[in-house]
């Protein structure tokens, strides 16, 4: 239940991530409430990912899923923005 509220909150972020070229995908949700995120395509390198990862991404999971506390990005790519 926790997994499919996180993928919809996170769907409605993902069309402005693919304007840019990018993507997120999800990768696991801890017990203590962390998300863990792959920020793909655009985003994974870009010198600005850890704010659309913070400023973004992770203040639009908290306020749609409450149980959410924490976003960490995994395994980011070398980078191509």
């Amino acid at each position: 239940m926790l997994r499919e509220k996180v993928e919809n909150a996170l769907n409605e972020v993902r069309p402005t991530l693919q304007a840019d070229g990018g993507n997120v995908e999800l990768v696991d949700i801890t017990d203590d409430g962390t998300v863990k995120l792959r920020l793909q395509g655009a985003c994974a390198g870009c010198p600005m990912s850890q704010m659309t990862l913070s400023a973004g991404i992770e203040n639009h999971l908290k306020k749609v899923v409450p149980e959410v506390k924490n976003v960490e990005a995994v395994n980011q790519a070398s980078p191509s923005c």
